[in-house]
């Protein structure tokens, strides 16, 4: 395996000295044109050869990148490609290199948020908590939207700075991520057939989880257990199921460990305890507790009313 170097940028001014650029014109926000990028440096530049973690938020619009995967599917997709990271996650792999790509980058420090409602709502876009692989890919219509977005930050931040500039670019930057929002479950619903095939996948990891018969010392199955089964992330996980289905991936697996439950519960003669550990519970009133609270009755009521 590749050994990649660690290198942590702290600010978005020291990404711009990585990548031999002039320095930003504001400090805490900045928007670069992925040709500015190319020009740059060198082909050989090491920056393709290690991973990054950055203190501030990264968003990017690209043309021209590599094929991704989307969940266990490979694409090619013409149209303009978004990614977001946020603080603290590892970036891998070629950063700005092919020579192909077009598009632009956002960066954007969270001191930059400091006072404005959108330092915690910020927290709360899941998108920023997805892979590389599940980039949000726009249609022409929507990339002209996010572009024109993109231009209205640019211009404030080009222009005078001013008391009300950042309560605006505060506002762009919001309507960015809530048209991201949006764009994110068209996406969802538009690959329906892939969703449906990662669903059903789901359901048998699920159902064999469920079916070991060592799943007493293995323990209750994991939202992250499931996404490793799709090659997805967690996040990407609960998102996709939501839209699927109505229920996050966690409650996914209480809907089946309930349905596991009262098959026990009326086909053995199993006590409830014993029910519980076959199910991977450490303890058998955490499960008389899920079991209550999905079913309205405990174990104990619902195996009586089958009698």
């Amino acid at each position: 395996m590749e050994d990649r170097k660690l290198i942590r940028v702290k600010s978005i001014a020291d990404g711009y000295r990585m990548r031999m650029l002039p320095p930003p014109e504001h400090p805490l926000i900045s928007i670069l044109d992925c040709a500015d990028i190319k020009d740059s440096h060198e082909a050989d530049s090491p920056v393709a050869n290690i991973n990054l973690v950055l203190d501030f938020y990264f968003i990017s619009l690209k043309r021209g990148c590599d094929k991704l995967f989307y969940g266990q599917q490979k694409y090619d997709f013409d149209e303009g490609v978004m990614g977001f990271v946020a603080p603290n996650q590892v970036m891998r792999g070629q950063l700005g290199t092919q020579k192909a790509m077009s598009g632009w980058l956002l960066f954007l420090h969270p001191d930059f948020l400091w006072g404005t409602p959108l330092a915690k709502k910020i927290k709360k876009y899941d998108f920023f908590d997805y892979s590389t692989n599940e980039a949000l890919f726009l249609s022409e219509k929507e990339e002209k939207i996010i572009n024109g977005i993109i231009s209205n930050i640019k211009e404030e931040y080009h222009g005078n700075i001013d008391k009300f500039s950042q309560d605006i670019i505060i506002s762009h930057l919001e309507t960015l991520f809530n048209y991201c929002e949006r764009f994110y479950q068209r996406q969802f619903i538009t690959r329906k057939i892939t969703n449906s095939k990662i669903l059903g996948s789901i359901e048998k990891v699920l159902n064999d989880y469920l079916d070991h018969e060592d799943l007493a010392s293995k323990g209750l199955p994991t939202v992250q257990h499931l996404a490793n089964s799709q090659n997805i992330s967690p996040k990407y996980l609960t998102s996709l199921l939501k839209q699927l289905t109505g229920l996050t991936a966690q409650q996914h697996i209480h809907e089946k460990l309930i349905e596991k439950a009262k098959e026990k519960l009326t086909t053995t003669e199993l006590s409830i305890s014993e029910i519980a550990y076959e199910l991977g519970f450490e303890h058998s009133q955490s499960f008389s507790k899920l079991f209550k609270a999905k079913t309205k009755q405990s174990p104990i009521e619902f195996r009586a009313s089958f009698n």
